[in-house]
């Protein structure tokens, strides 16, 4: 089982890194696809794109296939459905025309006005998130040879254990688990939440604005923080010349690729703001619901963390602050409550400061409690919390925003907000604040 969908892609992408040397494009199926998609690009070092496909579904059986739209105007229909069907042509194209707004809506929204990458004479490989029955991945890659693939793979981490033959459409396919009892793609992850529009926007600006791969494979080195006999993983990102360090503690059911939290890095790391993404319980232990809620013990790690960063070169001289989620929030907030903490500023988005107890009038460190508007229950917890906390905090609030910011511009805010508090909290060591 995949933590989540880049926990998949990493995955998926280590077993593809063979394809590098064919200097492949990547193309993620959106919108779940998109995640997945963005960490296989960056194990090949490829340039990332979506590719756009509509199913002209029959019209009083929509599920049933007769066709596919791609970009450029590609149109592929299934004779034989057609046949079976007997639907008239009149009707296929009042599908088609209803079909390719939406194509043109969703392609435009994803690239930002950036033009489709060039699929002529390249190896081309198609990711999504799971295969399932099969038909949008059949015409996905038959879209790409149309718009001139040389060879087609497709990829995903999970599927039927015939994927194989269900998708003849694709020179090579490859899934990397394939489970007797296979229902649904979204059994073979712990978190499934729904990608939306948002998500695939930051990703593939972000790999955009990158050379080929680079954004990913460069700046997120894995590395290990050791606390007792626990290996926690953890990926670290030094940009140039860096002001200080943002350590990210999770919430309940993430780790660190959550895609909301990358973001967030990725913004401090635009800053000048190195991040450590810190898995604070290893993969057997995530399944404990006792040590999810174990606040002590994740404050703990957070702390063994926090004095590993202080022995690395990267990191030894740069000030450290605290970014926590849900009940990492309240990690966060013990952590920076412990006799002798050195901790310049703590950010909590959607958190559960309140969990942190009576450690929360011990905190010195100034605190920035980010709440969504339509967090109702979150939020009277968090103005609680404030109300029992003596160092200097804010509480701010993103109008509209639920408790996981997947609104449109809502985690944008949580990160502009987020790095211009870390930004002023940093000083330079050496100098006074």
């Amino acid at each position: 089982m995949y933590a989540d969908r880049s926990q998949a892609g990493r995955r998926l992408g280590a077993r593809l890194r063979p394809l590098a040397a064919e200097h492949p494009v990547v193309l993620g199926l959106p919108r779940g696809g998109v995640p997945v998609a963005y960490e296989v690009a960056a194990a090949l070092h490829a340039p990332l794109d979506v590719l756009v496909v509509r199913k002209l579904g029959v019209p009083y059986q929509p599920e049933l296939a007769m066709g596919a739209i791609g970009e450029g105007g590609v149109r592929l229909l299934d004779d034989a459905v057609l046949r079976m069907t007997g639907v008239p042509p009149e009707e296929v194209e009042a599908v088609e025309r209803r079909e390719r707004a939406e194509l043109e809506r969703r392609s435009r929204r994803f690239r930002e006005g950036r033009p489709p990458l060039s699929l002529t004479d390249r190896t081309v490989v198609i990711v999504d998130d799971g295969i399932a029955t099969g038909s949008t991945a059949r015409a996905a890659c038959r879209v790409a040879r149309s718009l001139g693939a040389a060879r087609v793979v497709l990829a995903a981490p999970v599927g039927p254990v015939e994927a194989e033959a269900r998708v003849p459409e694709a020179d090579e396919v490859v899934c990397l688990e394939q489970p007797e009892e296979y229902f649904a793609v979204g059994q073979a992850y712990r978190d499934f939440t729904q990608t939306d529009d948002e998500d695939v926007v930051r990703l593939l600006a972000r790999a955009a604005a990158a050379p080929s791969g680079s954004w990913a494979a460069a700046s997120d080195p894995e590395v290990t923080v050791r606390s007792g006999s626990a290996e926690l993983a953890a990926s670290l990102t030094v940009p140039e010349d860096p002001v200080g360090l943002v350590l990210f503690a999770h919430g309940s059911g993430s780790s660190r690729h959550s895609p909301r939290n990358r973001y967030v890095a990725s913004v401090l790391n635009g800053r000048g703001i190195a991040t450590l993404l810190l898995d604070l319980l290893t993969t057997e232990e995530e399944h404990d619901r006792r040590l999810v809620f174990d606040i002590d013990l994740l404050a703990e790690r957070l702390g063994v963390a926090t004095r590993w960063a202080r022995d690395e070169a990267a990191t030894a001289n740069l000030p450290a602050a605290y970014f926590g989620a849900s009940t990492g929030a309240a990690a966060a907030l013990t952590a920076a409550a412990e006799p002798g903490s050195s901790v310049t500023a703590v950010v909590s988005r959607g958190g559960r400061p309140d969990l942190a107890g009576d450690r929360l009038g011990r905190v010195r460190a100034p605190t920035l409690l980010i709440v969504g508007g339509a967090d109702t229950e979150v939020l009277e917890l968090n103005r609680l919390a404030q109300s029992r906390m003596h160092c200097p905090t804010r509480l701010e609030i993103v109008p509209g925003a639920t408790h996981l910011f997947e609104e449109p511009g809502a985690l944008e805010e949580v990160a502009r907000l987020a790095s211009s508090w870390f930004a002023d909290h940093f000083v330079p060591t050496g100098k006074p604040a």
